[in-house]
């Protein structure tokens, strides 16, 4: 019980840094709503998403690598670290080089010709967070979730600060709606022509920031270029690469097939870029299910490779599946109950369209999650090509479905693809991994938990009030049969669970 103490522990900390900082993040989501145009955030997501896609061409793999390499007794860390962080380095220098030069042409294609300029600041941005992957990294694999969390708060904080400086003081200052003395002070700084500009130079300012709050970081820090030493490496992390490539394919490649497949008119009124933008504001409500999932990840994925050499191991992993599937169904059913309260977060009501569609993503992610702690068989046998092929069907998968789906249902298909999508990676990779890494999963446990749970949700959402208030409190009462039927269904962990912290351990 202690490890999964020191596990939980830890995702608290890391669950502190994203689950705190995304919610006051969140709270971005009113501004950017009220500020922007449906089309603006639109632009801004597809923006976004291959910044995605670069944060993984740029890391390739290493953050992975560096955990399995890091914890081999026969490494020695701090040269592992020096090793790829070296690579790095140039590789950041390369890639950040070609899309400033080459930002024009890009923006042209992207049918974005007068923001050319966006390209060259995010650009840079992947270039910091590239830089900062193996730091952090180290952090996890030390054990210094608080120094990680401070730090990614930093981030998070300043990013949002300047956000709100820009979008609320200075462009109501400037548009004459309060303190108008300050419009010319306010004037040299302020361009409301910059619009979602403003929303990357947030982004730089904070990154740059942080990448001086770590330069403890890079004190030890020696290049080291030996190719032998790096080359098992590599072989072990491009299969993690491509597999990075293939998942964001599935969660992103939404914003794209819904932009060049969705019909024009198919929704009155409104153009696809526009459809887009409504499509991510909601796909935002279901961030509480990403982030939960990410603080696991950050804690898991070293808590995995530390265990790995035990011979309980197997049976560890399968009660962490256990109470991941538990708590995250709970949150799957909290978030769920209470979305049309949560929905009015996005200030304009044309933003809420896409509500409907919240329920699929949440379950999706929550698969997703569930392939993300299966995919432990795969990265402690070195059997990674299977994970590239898992993710790749998925992606295949999406794409098929999105393409599918999209001209026939709208943004619901793309709903719907996410939930199907990550299914199937579950079902496929645990079929396979019980052949290579037998884990004693308790299936029946994950069925009724999964299944319970999404008709709660579902069937909360087919059934309306005309009355606020009754809708309200019928959805409090359904969590409150739900969560007694869970406490009910796990009554003999439960009681395990209070004499253990009964007796301190």
């Amino acid at each position: 019980m202690s490890v999964l103490k020191k596990l939980a522990g830890e995702t608290v900390w890391y669950g502190l840094s994203q689950i705190v900082g995304r919610m006051v993040n969140f709270l971005l989501v009113p501004l950017y709503t009220a500020v922007f145009t449906a089309s603006d955030y639109g632009i801004q997501s597809e923006l976004y998403m291959y910044v995605a896609f670069l944060n993984i061409l740029y890391a390739y793999g290493m953050e992975t690598t560096f955990f399995r390499y890091a914890s081999k007794s026969e490494n020695n860390p701090q040269e592992v670290y020096n090793t790829v962080l070296s690579y790095i380095f140039v590789t950041t220098a390369v890639f950040s080089t070609i899309l400033i030069l080459f930002s024009q042409p890009i923006a042209t294609a992207l049918g974005y010709p007068k923001l050319a300029h966006f390209i060259v600041w995010l650009a840079i941005i992947i270039a910091i967070d590239a830089l900062l992957i193996i730091p952090y990294a180290r952090l996890r694999v030390e054990h210094k979730a608080k120094q990680f969390a401070f730090t990614k708060l930093i981030n998070i904080f300043i990013n949002i600060g300047l956000n709100v400086f820009f979008l609320y003081f200075c462009k109501n200052i400037y548009d004459g709606k309060f303190l108008t003395g300050l419009k010319s002070t306010i004037a040299p700084i302020y361009d409301p022509e910059m619009g979602i500009g403003y929303v990357i130079i947030s982004n730089l300012i904070a990154n740059a920031l942080v990448l001086l709050l770590l330069y403890r970081s890079f004190l030890n820090f020696r290049f080291r270029f030996n190719w032998s030493a790096f080359r098992p490496m590599l072989i072990y992390a491009y299969p993690l690469m491509f597999m990075g490539f293939a998942g964001i394919t599935s969660q992103m490649v939404d914003i794209v097939m819904i932009k060049y497949f969705l019909p024009e008119g198919f929704y009155p009124g409104k153009d696809n870029q526009a459809i887009v933008g409504i499509y991510r504001a909601c796909a935002k409500l279901a961030i509480f299910m990403n982030l939960g999932i990410q603080a696991f990840k950050y804690a898991a994925d070293p808590f995995f490779f530390s265990k790995a050499e035990d011979k309980n191991a197997p049976a560890l992993f399968a009660r962490v599946m256990r109470y991941f599937i538990i708590v995250g169904s709970v949150f799957l059913v909290l978030i769920g109950l209470n979305l049309d309260i949560i929905v009015m977060i996005l200030r304009k009501p044309v933003f809420r369209e896409a509500v409907g569609a919240v329920p699929f993503m949440l379950l999706g992610y929550l698969l997703f999650g569930v392939y993300a702690n299966l995919s432990v068989w795969f990265k402690l046998t070195d059997k990674t090509v299977y994970g590239i092929w898992l993710v790749t069907g998925g992606a295949l998968l999406s794409i098929t479905l999105n393409y599918l789906l999209i001209p026939v249902m709208g943004y619901m298909g793309s709903a719907v693809t996410v939930l199907v999508a990550n299914l199937a990676m579950v079902v496929a990779s645990y079929i396979i991994g019980q052949k290579h890494f037998y884990i004693p999963y308790n299936v029946g446990s994950a069925f009724i938990h999964l299944g319970l749970a999404a008709t709660i949700v579902f069937v909360a959402q087919t059934i309306k009030f005309n009355n606020g208030w009754i809708s309200f409190a019928a959805h409090q009462l359904m969590f409150v049969i739900y969560f007694s039927m869970v406490l009910l269904i796990e009554r003999k962990e439960v009681i395990k669970l209070v004499n253990r912290v009964r007796k301190g351990k």
